[in-house]
Protein backbone atom coordinates (compact mmCIF):
# COMPACT_ATOMS: atom_id res chain seq x y z
CA UNK A 1 0.00 0.00 0.00
CA UNK A 2 2.73 2.54 0.85
CA UNK A 3 4.30 1.51 -2.25
CA UNK A 4 1.54 2.24 -4.06
CA UNK A 5 0.53 5.52 -2.36
CA UNK A 6 4.05 6.44 -3.56
CA UNK A 7 4.08 5.77 -6.83
CA UNK A 8 0.48 7.59 -7.48
CA UNK A 9 1.90 10.47 -5.76
CA UNK A 10 5.09 10.57 -7.99
CA UNK A 11 2.67 10.52 -10.72
CA UNK A 12 0.41 13.33 -9.95
CA UNK A 13 3.62 15.28 -9.53
CA UNK A 14 4.96 14.76 -12.87
CA UNK A 15 1.19 14.50 -14.87
CA UNK A 16 1.09 18.22 -15.62
CA UNK A 17 4.76 18.47 -16.77
CA UNK A 18 4.49 19.43 -20.75
CA UNK A 19 0.63 18.62 -21.45
CA UNK A 20 -1.79 21.60 -22.73
CA UNK A 21 -4.79 19.95 -20.88
CA UNK A 22 -6.46 22.25 -17.82
CA UNK A 23 -5.30 20.94 -14.64
CA UNK A 24 -8.69 19.78 -13.97
CA UNK A 25 -9.12 17.70 -16.72
CA UNK A 26 -5.37 16.10 -15.86
CA UNK A 27 -6.57 15.57 -12.18
CA UNK A 28 -9.82 14.32 -13.07
CA UNK A 29 -8.40 11.63 -15.49
CA UNK A 30 -5.68 10.30 -13.22
CA UNK A 31 -8.09 9.96 -10.28
CA UNK A 32 -10.67 7.91 -12.44
CA UNK A 33 -7.36 6.20 -14.05
CA UNK A 34 -6.78 4.96 -10.08
CA UNK A 35 -10.48 4.42 -9.40
CA UNK A 36 -11.04 2.17 -12.42
CA UNK A 37 -7.46 0.56 -12.23
CA UNK A 38 -5.69 -0.17 -8.75
CA UNK A 39 -8.95 0.53 -6.93
CA UNK A 40 -11.29 -1.95 -9.22
CA UNK A 41 -8.00 -4.49 -8.87
CA UNK A 42 -8.06 -3.99 -5.39
CA UNK A 43 -11.59 -4.37 -4.52
CA UNK A 44 -11.84 -7.62 -7.28
CA UNK A 45 -8.64 -9.14 -5.54
CA UNK A 46 -10.37 -8.60 -2.03
CA UNK A 47 -13.16 -10.14 -2.92
CA UNK A 48 -11.78 -13.44 -4.10
CA UNK A 49 -9.89 -13.40 -1.39
CA UNK A 50 -12.73 -13.20 0.94
CA UNK A 51 -14.96 -15.97 -0.86
CA UNK A 52 -12.12 -18.13 -1.11
CA UNK A 53 -11.51 -18.02 2.64
CA UNK A 54 -15.51 -18.32 3.25
CA UNK A 55 -15.53 -21.61 1.31
CA UNK A 56 -12.52 -22.80 2.71
CA UNK A 57 -14.63 -22.46 6.71
CA UNK A 58 -17.22 -24.78 4.76
CA UNK A 59 -14.90 -27.04 3.57
CA UNK A 60 -15.16 -26.12 -0.17
CA UNK A 61 -11.51 -25.97 -1.18
CA UNK A 62 -12.55 -24.49 -4.83
CA UNK A 63 -15.75 -22.80 -5.12
CA UNK A 64 -17.28 -21.22 -8.75
CA UNK A 65 -18.53 -18.10 -6.36
CA UNK A 66 -14.93 -16.85 -6.81
CA UNK A 67 -14.44 -16.14 -10.02
CA UNK A 68 -18.30 -14.94 -10.41
CA UNK A 69 -17.11 -13.06 -7.69
CA UNK A 70 -14.48 -11.59 -9.32
CA UNK A 71 -16.41 -10.96 -12.20
CA UNK A 72 -19.61 -9.06 -10.73
CA UNK A 73 -16.98 -7.06 -8.01
CA UNK A 74 -15.43 -5.12 -11.45
CA UNK A 75 -18.65 -4.91 -13.59
CA UNK A 76 -20.57 -3.20 -10.13
CA UNK A 77 -17.11 -1.06 -9.48
CA UNK A 78 -16.99 -0.12 -13.35
CA UNK A 79 -20.81 0.82 -13.35
CA UNK A 80 -20.08 2.47 -10.20
CA UNK A 81 -17.71 5.04 -11.49
CA UNK A 82 -19.28 5.59 -14.84
CA UNK A 83 -22.08 7.19 -12.16
CA UNK A 84 -20.27 8.49 -9.75
CA UNK A 85 -17.61 10.59 -12.35
CA UNK A 86 -19.97 13.21 -13.30
CA UNK A 87 -20.39 13.66 -9.62
CA UNK A 88 -16.96 13.92 -7.99
CA UNK A 89 -15.82 15.90 -11.29
CA UNK A 90 -18.09 18.56 -10.80
CA UNK A 91 -17.63 19.11 -6.79
CA UNK A 92 -14.11 18.30 -6.53
CA UNK A 93 -12.46 18.90 -9.71
CA UNK A 94 -14.41 22.24 -11.28
CA UNK A 95 -14.84 24.61 -8.51
CA UNK A 96 -15.72 27.72 -9.54
CA UNK A 97 -16.55 27.16 -12.96
CA UNK A 98 -18.84 24.06 -12.24
CA UNK A 99 -21.96 25.71 -13.87
CA UNK A 100 -20.20 26.47 -17.12
CA UNK A 101 -18.75 23.42 -17.27
CA UNK A 102 -21.85 21.44 -16.29
CA UNK A 103 -23.55 23.00 -18.80
CA UNK A 104 -21.25 22.36 -21.78
CA UNK A 105 -21.25 18.55 -20.46
CA UNK A 106 -24.95 18.82 -20.83
CA UNK A 107 -24.96 20.12 -24.13
CA UNK A 108 -24.57 16.37 -25.90
CA UNK A 109 -27.65 15.75 -24.55
CA UNK A 110 -29.62 18.70 -25.68
CA UNK A 111 -27.95 18.39 -29.10
CA UNK A 112 -30.38 18.48 -31.82
CA UNK A 113 -28.92 16.02 -34.23
CA UNK A 114 -29.74 15.54 -38.33
CA UNK A 115 -31.61 12.45 -37.02
CA UNK A 116 -33.41 13.94 -34.21
CA UNK A 117 -34.33 17.10 -36.05
CA UNK A 118 -35.71 14.84 -39.17
CA UNK A 119 -37.33 12.33 -36.95
CA UNK A 120 -39.35 15.02 -35.34
CA UNK A 121 -40.08 16.52 -38.66
CA UNK A 122 -41.29 13.18 -39.76
CA UNK A 123 -43.72 13.62 -37.03
CA UNK A 124 -44.74 16.80 -37.87
CA UNK A 125 -45.41 16.38 -41.56
CA UNK A 126 -47.39 13.31 -40.44
CA UNK A 127 -49.68 14.91 -38.40
CA UNK A 128 -49.92 17.92 -41.19
CA UNK A 129 -50.68 15.53 -43.70
CA UNK A 130 -53.09 13.56 -41.61
CA UNK A 131 -54.74 16.64 -41.06
CA UNK A 132 -55.18 17.83 -44.67
CA UNK A 133 -55.41 14.39 -46.29
CA UNK A 134 -52.41 15.35 -48.36
CA UNK A 135 -50.71 12.39 -50.00
CA UNK A 136 -47.22 13.93 -49.46
CA UNK A 137 -44.93 16.79 -47.82
CA UNK A 138 -41.92 18.22 -47.49
CA UNK A 139 -39.69 20.57 -45.09
CA UNK A 140 -36.65 22.58 -46.43
CA UNK A 141 -34.46 25.00 -45.31
CA UNK A 142 -33.01 28.37 -46.36
CA UNK A 143 -28.90 28.22 -45.90
CA UNK A 144 -27.04 31.30 -47.58
CA UNK A 145 -29.71 32.34 -49.84
CA UNK A 146 -31.09 28.34 -51.16
CA UNK A 147 -33.20 26.08 -50.03
CA UNK A 148 -31.80 22.48 -49.05
CA UNK A 149 -34.50 19.68 -48.80
CA UNK A 150 -34.35 18.41 -44.91
CA UNK A 151 -37.27 15.81 -45.17
CA UNK A 152 -40.09 14.35 -47.06
CA UNK A 153 -42.57 12.05 -46.25
CA UNK A 154 -45.47 10.31 -48.12
CA UNK A 155 -46.43 8.28 -51.39
CA UNK A 156 -44.78 10.38 -53.71
CA UNK A 157 -42.25 12.41 -52.00
CA UNK A 158 -40.46 15.32 -53.55
CA UNK A 159 -37.25 14.09 -54.82
CA UNK A 160 -33.78 15.82 -53.05
CA UNK A 161 -32.68 17.05 -56.94
CA UNK A 162 -35.74 19.24 -57.41
CA UNK A 163 -35.51 22.67 -58.03
CA UNK A 164 -36.33 24.50 -54.92
CA UNK A 165 -35.17 27.86 -56.44
CA UNK A 166 -38.94 28.10 -57.97
CA UNK A 167 -40.78 27.68 -55.00
CA UNK A 168 -38.13 30.62 -53.10
CA UNK A 169 -39.28 33.10 -55.95
CA UNK A 170 -42.87 32.40 -55.34
CA UNK A 171 -42.63 32.68 -51.73
CA UNK A 172 -40.00 35.94 -51.93
CA UNK A 173 -42.37 37.56 -54.62
CA UNK A 174 -45.36 37.51 -52.91
CA UNK A 175 -44.07 39.29 -49.91
CA UNK A 176 -45.17 38.39 -46.49
CA UNK A 177 -48.80 39.07 -45.69
CA UNK A 178 -49.46 35.30 -46.89
CA UNK A 179 -49.81 32.63 -44.82
CA UNK A 180 -49.58 30.30 -47.76
CA UNK A 181 -48.46 30.00 -51.57
CA UNK A 182 -49.40 27.86 -54.30
CA UNK A 183 -46.70 26.43 -55.92
CA UNK A 184 -47.36 23.56 -58.49
CA UNK A 185 -49.37 20.85 -56.57
CA UNK A 186 -48.28 21.96 -53.71
CA UNK A 187 -49.14 24.38 -50.81
CA UNK A 188 -45.78 26.71 -49.09
CA UNK A 189 -46.35 27.57 -45.79
CA UNK A 190 -43.27 29.93 -45.14
CA UNK A 191 -41.56 29.21 -41.85
CA UNK A 192 -40.56 32.11 -40.34
CA UNK A 193 -37.93 33.71 -37.13
CA UNK A 194 -39.44 36.55 -35.73
CA UNK A 195 -36.62 39.10 -35.67
CA UNK A 196 -34.96 40.59 -32.66
CA UNK A 197 -35.51 44.18 -33.38
CA UNK A 198 -38.55 44.19 -35.37
CA UNK A 199 -41.01 41.40 -35.19
CA UNK A 200 -43.20 43.18 -38.52
CA UNK A 201 -39.98 41.97 -40.39
CA UNK A 202 -39.78 37.59 -39.52
CA UNK A 203 -37.02 36.22 -40.92
CA UNK A 204 -37.47 33.48 -43.22
CA UNK A 205 -35.64 29.74 -41.94
CA UNK A 206 -37.55 27.38 -44.52
CA UNK A 207 -40.58 26.06 -46.42
CA UNK A 208 -43.12 23.72 -45.34
CA UNK A 209 -44.70 21.99 -48.35
CA UNK A 210 -47.90 20.26 -48.58
CA UNK A 211 -49.36 18.33 -51.73
CA UNK A 212 -53.17 19.24 -52.80
CA UNK A 213 -55.85 18.11 -55.25
CA UNK A 214 -56.44 20.68 -57.49
CA UNK A 215 -60.15 21.52 -56.18
CA UNK A 216 -59.09 21.28 -52.67
CA UNK A 217 -58.89 24.68 -49.95
CA UNK A 218 -57.88 25.34 -46.73
CA UNK A 219 -60.83 26.06 -44.29
CA UNK A 220 -60.71 27.84 -40.82
CA UNK A 221 -60.40 24.83 -38.55
CA UNK A 222 -57.41 23.59 -40.95
CA UNK A 223 -55.88 26.77 -40.44
CA UNK A 224 -55.65 27.07 -36.99
CA UNK A 225 -54.01 23.51 -36.46
CA UNK A 226 -52.07 23.86 -39.20
CA UNK A 227 -50.31 27.41 -37.90
CA UNK A 228 -49.37 25.46 -34.27
CA UNK A 229 -47.80 22.79 -36.60
CA UNK A 230 -45.93 25.30 -38.63
CA UNK A 231 -44.77 27.14 -35.13
CA UNK A 232 -42.85 23.83 -34.19
CA UNK A 233 -41.43 23.16 -37.61
CA UNK A 234 -40.11 26.85 -37.66
CA UNK A 235 -39.00 26.51 -34.41
CA UNK A 236 -36.99 23.03 -34.72
CA UNK A 237 -35.37 25.46 -37.99
CA UNK A 238 -34.89 27.83 -35.63
CA UNK A 239 -32.65 25.87 -33.36
CA UNK A 240 -30.63 24.30 -35.97
CA UNK A 241 -30.02 27.80 -37.28
CA UNK A 242 -28.46 28.63 -33.69
CA UNK A 243 -26.56 25.39 -33.10
CA UNK A 244 -24.79 25.62 -36.35
CA UNK A 245 -23.69 29.09 -35.52
CA UNK A 246 -22.81 27.39 -32.07
CA UNK A 247 -20.59 24.87 -33.99
CA UNK A 248 -18.91 27.36 -36.58
CA UNK A 249 -17.95 29.36 -33.00
CA UNK A 250 -16.30 26.49 -31.52
CA UNK A 251 -14.52 25.64 -34.80
CA UNK A 252 -13.01 29.20 -35.03
CA UNK A 253 -12.10 29.01 -31.16
CA UNK A 254 -10.63 26.01 -31.34
CA UNK A 255 -7.17 26.37 -32.85
CA UNK A 256 -6.80 30.21 -30.17
CA UNK A 257 -8.08 27.80 -27.38
CA UNK A 258 -5.59 25.12 -28.05
CA UNK A 259 -2.40 27.76 -28.41
CA UNK A 260 -3.45 29.56 -24.84
CA UNK A 261 -3.71 26.20 -23.18
CA UNK A 262 -0.11 25.33 -24.63
CA UNK A 263 1.19 28.75 -22.99
CA UNK A 264 -0.35 27.86 -20.04
CA UNK A 265 0.97 24.96 -20.04
CA UNK A 266 4.58 25.74 -20.33
CA UNK A 267 4.25 29.22 -18.47
CA UNK A 268 4.07 27.11 -15.09
CA UNK A 269 7.54 25.93 -15.83
CA UNK A 270 9.22 28.89 -17.34
CA UNK A 271 6.92 31.75 -17.77
CA UNK A 272 8.64 34.61 -18.96
CA UNK A 273 10.23 32.92 -21.89
CA UNK A 274 7.20 31.32 -23.09
CA UNK A 275 5.03 33.95 -22.93
CA UNK A 276 7.69 36.44 -25.05
CA UNK A 277 8.25 33.57 -27.75
CA UNK A 278 5.96 32.88 -30.41
CA UNK A 279 4.29 29.23 -30.40
CA UNK A 280 4.22 27.48 -33.09
CA UNK A 281 1.22 25.66 -34.18
CA UNK A 282 0.75 21.47 -34.37
CA UNK A 283 1.77 20.44 -37.68
CA UNK A 284 -1.39 18.27 -37.67
CA UNK A 285 -3.86 21.92 -37.06
CA UNK A 286 -1.61 23.87 -39.73
CA UNK A 287 -2.25 21.08 -42.61
CA UNK A 288 -5.81 21.83 -42.05
CA UNK A 289 -5.51 25.22 -42.30
CA UNK A 290 -3.74 25.35 -44.87
CA UNK A 291 -6.39 23.27 -46.61
CA UNK A 292 -9.34 25.35 -46.21
CA UNK A 293 -7.03 28.46 -47.02
CA UNK A 294 -5.97 26.85 -50.75
CA UNK A 295 -9.97 25.79 -51.02
CA UNK A 296 -10.57 29.68 -50.96
CA UNK A 297 -7.11 30.60 -52.59
CA UNK A 298 -8.85 33.28 -54.99
CA UNK A 299 -11.28 34.96 -52.45
CA UNK A 300 -13.00 33.53 -49.52
CA UNK A 301 -13.58 33.79 -45.69
CA UNK A 302 -10.94 30.07 -45.16
CA UNK A 303 -8.47 32.78 -46.81
CA UNK A 304 -9.33 36.03 -45.14
CA UNK A 305 -9.81 34.50 -41.62
CA UNK A 306 -7.65 31.94 -41.25
CA UNK A 307 -5.67 31.33 -38.68
CA UNK A 308 -2.25 31.37 -41.14
CA UNK A 309 -2.37 35.45 -40.66
CA UNK A 310 -0.78 34.96 -37.55
CA UNK A 311 1.92 33.69 -38.65
CA UNK A 312 5.13 35.87 -38.67
CA UNK A 313 6.13 34.89 -41.95
CA UNK A 314 2.67 36.39 -43.30
CA UNK A 315 2.83 39.41 -40.98
CA UNK A 316 6.33 40.75 -42.64
CA UNK A 317 4.59 40.10 -46.41
CA UNK A 318 2.21 42.81 -45.79
CA UNK A 319 4.07 45.54 -46.77
CA UNK A 320 5.22 43.82 -49.68
CA UNK A 321 1.09 43.57 -50.75
CA UNK A 322 0.02 46.49 -49.86
CA UNK A 323 -0.97 46.06 -46.37
CA UNK A 324 -3.65 43.44 -47.42
CA UNK A 325 -3.83 40.13 -45.17
CA UNK A 326 -5.29 38.27 -47.76
CA UNK A 327 -2.71 38.90 -50.26
CA UNK A 328 -0.06 38.27 -48.18
CA UNK A 329 -1.13 34.64 -47.33
CA UNK A 330 -2.12 33.95 -50.99
CA UNK A 331 1.83 34.76 -51.57
CA UNK A 332 2.82 32.39 -48.89
CA UNK A 333 0.71 29.95 -49.89
CA UNK A 334 1.71 30.41 -53.63
CA UNK A 335 5.35 30.28 -52.33
CA UNK A 336 4.99 27.08 -50.43
CA UNK A 337 3.54 25.06 -53.47
CA UNK A 338 6.19 26.08 -55.72
CA UNK A 339 8.86 24.97 -53.25
CA UNK A 340 6.98 21.19 -53.97
CA UNK A 341 7.98 21.60 -57.83
CA UNK A 342 10.54 19.34 -59.15
CA UNK A 343 13.09 21.21 -60.90
CA UNK A 344 12.93 21.30 -65.12
CA UNK A 345 9.73 21.27 -67.08
CA UNK A 346 6.38 20.82 -65.84
CA UNK A 347 5.03 17.41 -66.78
CA UNK A 348 2.46 14.98 -65.84
CA UNK A 349 4.73 11.95 -64.10
CA UNK A 350 5.39 10.56 -60.86
CA UNK A 351 7.44 12.47 -59.21
CA UNK A 352 5.13 15.88 -60.31
CA UNK A 353 2.29 14.65 -58.76
CA UNK A 354 1.98 16.42 -55.52
CA UNK A 355 2.79 19.68 -57.49
CA UNK A 356 -0.02 18.82 -60.07
CA UNK A 357 -2.31 18.07 -57.54
CA UNK A 358 -1.89 21.36 -55.57
CA UNK A 359 -1.69 22.99 -59.05
CA UNK A 360 -5.12 21.99 -60.91
CA UNK A 361 -7.24 21.66 -57.73
CA UNK A 362 -6.64 24.96 -55.81
CA UNK A 363 -4.87 27.00 -58.20
CA UNK A 364 -6.43 26.56 -60.95
CA UNK A 365 -9.70 25.52 -59.88
CA UNK A 366 -10.47 22.47 -61.64
CA UNK A 367 -13.53 20.00 -60.78
CA UNK A 368 -12.20 16.82 -58.59
CA UNK A 369 -13.44 14.68 -61.74
CA UNK A 370 -10.94 16.67 -64.32
CA UNK A 371 -8.56 16.74 -61.96
CA UNK A 372 -8.66 13.02 -61.60
CA UNK A 373 -9.21 12.08 -65.04
CA UNK A 374 -6.14 14.46 -66.19
CA UNK A 375 -4.08 12.74 -63.59
CA UNK A 376 -4.84 9.39 -64.88
CA UNK A 377 -6.10 8.32 -61.07
CA UNK A 378 -9.22 7.16 -58.71
CA UNK A 379 -11.22 10.38 -57.47
CA UNK A 380 -10.16 7.86 -54.18
CA UNK A 381 -6.58 8.25 -54.95
CA UNK A 382 -6.63 11.53 -55.74
CA UNK A 383 -7.92 12.73 -52.14
CA UNK A 384 -5.35 10.29 -50.57
CA UNK A 385 -2.46 12.01 -52.87
CA UNK A 386 -4.36 15.59 -51.99
CA UNK A 387 -3.64 14.91 -48.52
CA UNK A 388 0.14 14.35 -48.70
CA UNK A 389 0.21 17.33 -51.02
CA UNK A 390 -1.07 19.62 -48.62
CA UNK A 391 0.78 18.17 -45.45
CA UNK A 392 3.90 18.86 -47.45
CA UNK A 393 2.74 22.44 -47.99
CA UNK A 394 1.93 22.99 -44.56
CA UNK A 395 5.45 21.76 -43.36
CA UNK A 396 7.29 23.77 -45.71
CA UNK A 397 5.17 26.56 -44.34
CA UNK A 398 6.11 25.68 -40.75
CA UNK A 399 9.91 25.35 -41.64
CA UNK A 400 9.31 28.91 -43.12
CA UNK A 401 7.50 30.58 -39.81
CA UNK A 402 10.72 28.78 -37.78
CA UNK A 403 13.19 30.39 -39.79
CA UNK A 404 11.84 33.68 -39.89
CA UNK A 405 11.26 33.46 -36.03
CA UNK A 406 14.64 32.72 -36.12
CA UNK A 407 15.43 35.45 -37.79
CA UNK A 408 13.43 38.42 -36.11
CA UNK A 409 14.38 36.96 -32.25
CA UNK A 410 18.17 37.62 -33.53
CA UNK A 411 17.45 41.12 -34.35
CA UNK A 412 15.62 41.87 -31.26
CA UNK A 413 18.73 40.27 -29.75
CA UNK A 414 21.18 42.53 -31.64
CA UNK A 415 18.77 45.36 -31.04
CA UNK A 416 18.74 44.88 -27.13
CA UNK A 417 22.69 44.58 -27.12
CA UNK A 418 23.17 47.50 -29.00
CA UNK A 419 20.43 49.93 -26.52
CA UNK A 420 22.46 48.37 -23.63
CA UNK A 421 25.52 49.01 -24.93
CA UNK A 422 24.72 52.73 -25.63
Amino acid sequence: MLVGGLIIIMAYAVAFFGVSWPDRVVRSRLFKWIMRGPVTASVALGVMTIVRRVGEIFGVVYSGAVPTAMVVSVLLMEHTITIVAPIWERWIFFGGDRADLTLLQSLEERLITQGDLRQFLEAILAAVRDHLQSPSAFVAALDGGDLSLIVTTGNSPLQKEADLSEALQVVNGGGNGHEEYSWGDYWLFPLHQPSGMDEDQPVLLGLLGVARRPDQALVREQRQSLLLLIQRAAQALQDRRLQQGVFRSLEELKPQVEMIQRWRAVGRYDSKASLLADTLPPESDLANWVKDALTHYWGGPKLTQSPLLQLEIVRQAFNEHNDSPANALRAILRQAVDSVRPEGERRFTAEWILYNILEMKFIEGRKVREVATRLAMSEADLYRKQRVAVEEVARIILEMERQMQVRVNGKEAEHSLSVGGA
